[in-house]
Order: C-alpha cells, then sequence, then structure tokens
C-alpha cells in the first residue's frame, strides 16, 4: 500500500445469516442441505480509499452499513469478500466502554482498555493522569465502574481511547458522549489528532459536524457507496435522500450516481454539482412537506398552547426551505385557557448538533402584553432577515406569564420547526452566521 494511503478498502462485503426464529438457528446446524435463514447483505462490495492526514465523514441513513463498515476496517468483523488494508496504529471508537469490567475500578479498566488498543505498561504509565483528568474523574478512579454515572463511564472510555494517539482513529457516533463542556473538549482533542498528521474515519448522523470535521464525506444506502466528494455537496444529496419523497428510490439513487461515484481506480476530490433542485427553488424559497422535526419535545402546558409555528416568506406562503439574505417572518399562536398576565412570547434558532444561536422575545422589559382571559389568542411574530448560511436549523417557540410574581413558561415546544438554508453554487464560506463582512485587502 502506498505511503499516502492511510486506509484502503476494496469491494468489501459483508452479509449477515437472519434467523426468523432461534429454534430455526440450531436446525441449520443440523441440517446444512436446508435453509432456515435469509440472507441480509450489509455491505456490498464497497471500495475507497482515505489519505494520510485525511479526516473523511461518513454519513447515511439508518441500516445503510456505516458501522459494519468501520467494524470489518477496525477489525472486529471479518468480510465475507474484499480486502481492507490500514497504515499506522489504529484506535475505534465504535461502543464507547464495551470492553470495561463493572466489577474492576476505574484504573483496573485503564490499563486493560490501553493495552487492548496497544499501549505498552510503561506507555500507559505516562499517559494515566493525563487520562484521569481528561476523563474528570480523579475522585472516583479507584472505584469500580458499576458505580459511576453513565456520564463518567463515557468519559474515561472516551479518555481511554483517545490517549493512544492513533495514526488512523476510527469513530462510530462516539463525539456526542457528556455534556456540552466535554464534547468540545474531545473536539479539541480530534483537532489536535488532525494537527499532528492523524488519519480519522467518522461516521454521524450530525451534518454540521460532518461539515465541520472533515475534508471529504461518503454517503452510503442500503450497504452501497452511493457519493464520495466534499463533505457540503454529499450533505446535500443526504438531505435529498433523507427528504425527497416524491422521487421514487431507484431513480434517485441513480442520479446521484450519475453526478459522481468513484470506482476502485479513481478517490479524487473533484467537486459533483449541486442536488437538482426543483424549478421553483430557482426562483425562491419553498416548502417541504417532508422535512419534519423528528426532534420536537413540548413541555407541560400551564394555561396555553402554542399553535401552529410555521416560516412565512414575503410573498405570505409558508416555506421552510430559505434563501440566504432574505427576510422572513416566524410566527405561532398561543390559545389562553385561563387568565394570565404579562404575557411574552420568545423563539430561539438552534444547529442539528444542538447549539443554540440566539433568539428573540416579544418584549425586551419584564412586561408584555397586560392580560388574557380563557379563549383569547394572540399570534407572535418575529420577522428577521436569514444570516444564516447553507445547513439545516431548528426553531423553539415559547410563551411565558407572570404567576405569583414569577415569570414562567406556560407552554414551550423545542425544535418546533425545522428549517434548511439552500446551498449555493460558488459559495465560499465556512461557520454558520453570514455577518455580512465587507472584506479588503490593500497594500501599505
Amino acid at each position: 500500500m502506498s505511503s499516502d494511503i492511510a486506509i484502503r478498502v476494496a469491494g468489501v462485503t459483508k452479509s449477515f445469516q437472519v434467523y426468523a426464529r432461534p429454534e430455526d438457528r440450531l436446525k441449520q446446524s443440523i441440517w446444512r442441505r436446508r435453509r432456515y435463514f435469509r440472507e441480509f447483505t450489509a455491505l456490498d462490495k464497497v471500495s475507497f480509499e482515505v489519505g494520510r492526514g485525511e479526516t473523511v465523514g461518513i454519513v447515511g441513513r439508518n441500516g445503510s452499513g456505516k458501522s459494519t463498515l468501520l467494524q470489518i476496517i477496525a477489525g472486529t468483523l471479518t468480510p465475507n469478500t474484499g480486502t481492507v488494508e490500514t497504515h499506522g496504529r489504529v484506535a475505534a471508537m465504535l461502543e464507547l466502554g464495551a470492553g470495561f469490567n463493572p466489577e474492576f475500578t476505574g484504573r483496573e479498566n485503564v490499563y486493560l482498555n490501553a493495552s487492548v488498543l496497544g499501549l505498552e505498561r510503561d506507555e500507559i504509565d505516562r499517559k494515566f493522569d493525563d487520562v484521569v483528568a481528561f476523563a474528570e474523574i480523579a475522585d472516583f478512579i479507584d472505584q469500580p465502574v458499576k458505580t459511576y454515572s453513565s456520564g463518567m463511564y463515557v468519559r474515561l472510555a472516551f479518555a481511554v481511547a483517545i490517549s493512544v494517539e492513533p495514526d488512523v482513529l476510527i469513530v462510530d457516533e462516539a463525539l456526542a458522549v457528556g455534556d456540552e463542556a466535554f464534547q468540545r473538549k474531545c473536539f479539541a482533542r480530534i483537532r489536535a489528532i488532525q494537527e499532528r498528521g492523524g488519519t480519522i474515519l467518522f461516521v454521524s448522523h450530525a451534518a454540521g459536524a460532518i461539515i465541520e470535521l472533515c475534508d471529504r464525506a461518503i454517503l452510503m444506502e442500503q450497504g452501497a457507496l452511493v457519493l464520495i466528494d466534499s463533505p457540503k455537496t454529499v450533505i446535500a444529496y443526504y438531505h435529498r435522500l433523507l427528504y425527497d419523497k416524491a422521487t421514487a428510490h431507484a431513480q434517485l439513487i441513480e442520479e446521484i450516481r450519475q453526478r459522481r461515484l468513484p470506482d476502485s481506480a479513481d478517490t479524487g476530490t473533484s467537486g459533483a454539482q449541486p442536488p437538482a433542485q426543483p424549478a421553483h427553488l430557482v426562483e425562491g424559497d419553498w416548502y417541504d412537506p417532508n422535512m419534519v422535526s423528528k426532534s420536537r419535545v413540548e413541555y407541560d402546558r400551564n394555561g396555553a398552547e402554542i399553535l401552529d409555528p410555521r416560516l412565512i416568506a414575503e410573498s405570505g406562503e409558508r416555506v421552510n426551505v430559505l434563501i440566504r439574505g432574505r427576510d422572513y417572518t416566524y410566527t405561532f399562536r398561543v390559545r389562553f385557557d385561563r387568565e394570565l398576565a404579562k404575557i411574552r412570547c420568545g423563539m430561539f434558532v438552534r444547529t442539528v448538533l444542538g447549539h443554540d444561536l440566539g433568539g428573540s422575545g416579544t418584549a425586551g422589559h419584564w412586561d408584555g402584553l397586560e392580560a388574557v382571559r380563557p379563549g383569547d389568542t394572540v399570534t407572535a411574530r418575529f420577522r428577521f432577515t436569514c444570516l444564516l448560511l447553507p445547513g439545516t436549523y431548528f426553531l423553539n417557540a415559547g410563551a411565558s406569564a407572570v404567576i405569583d410574581g414569577q415569570r414562567v413558561f406556560v407552554h414551550r415546544i423545542v425544535d418546533a420547526v425545522m428549517f434548511r438554508v439552500a446551498a449555493e453554487t460558488g459559495l465560499i464560506a465556512e461557520g454558520t452566521i453570514d455577518f455580512r463582512i465587507r472584506p479588503s485587502l490593500t497594500a501599505d
């Protein structure tokens, strides 16, 4: 394998025998000439390469074969056909803490797991204090891990896995562990691996993480590699695969393949064209009825109910695919079933990673609408210019009142509305917000 290649996957196929009943497995072991199972193909002739120092993300719907692929690359599964080659020390974070013995102390599990990952005893001795400090569990390191909270458990597992300082790091949805502060530490350590030339293969459902961390991305569907290209291009196609219910699945996959699908001799990074958009999107924003928030959470009602949160374009039409730079109104109604005073409504925008970007209230001070009675309905409107860069976002909705001298929520919906800011051909931008900065460069 070339020294410039860290991972090479060539024609990998993996199938599993699926039994309808437990007894069928026994029958199969006795009567081998008969077939008591159906064969499920998790991976079908997958081929690609990852260069040294490159970070490649893998996206795809549930059941597309992402985790199976990582397990084969990590060596915990064997393919039916095909080969996998890796160059350098490999550390895999596939199921955090899977190798922990609950009866062992944290200290004992650090030594056990680090040795499994390839560290010698003297290396573990040198790194032990850093592992404990990273996991933030110094007071509990000599307690059995069965007494740990789930957060302590995953923090220690992540700290051990990352301590290997691998040449190749394989990550399967493991960056969402712990609280926000710990996640930031994890991302910082991932960045450190990238900066020292490490190779990372990274699976996530979080489009923002793929765009932020990766140099290239792979789209998987039903066990096949459908597309490999820049993260933004792949995420755009991934979103179409998720939300385009009008196009037949086979036709949609073929359209994606025709735009860019490398063969075993071609894993270049030349760009694909963005996904074809509905004709009316060329003229403006539009509404995709299939883009519905699946993370919506409603808090208990306390005399009020938020109704029909939606985004409205300047034309007055409902939309959820927005064009950067245009004006929109986020609106919802609130119906009351008790007398309440000093009513306020608010909204918040957050990313797919759950980061709150900002929001607004209907009043910038304590007082709001003076009073409402049972049966009253009010409408909240929040007019804004879309300065978000292309990507997927969520809107919260909240209504509050003053009860017994305290301002409290009377109803609240988290991730009430899901929307997407449309991709733009030729846009060169990083981050989340378009600050409308006007740069200039002049010679002194």
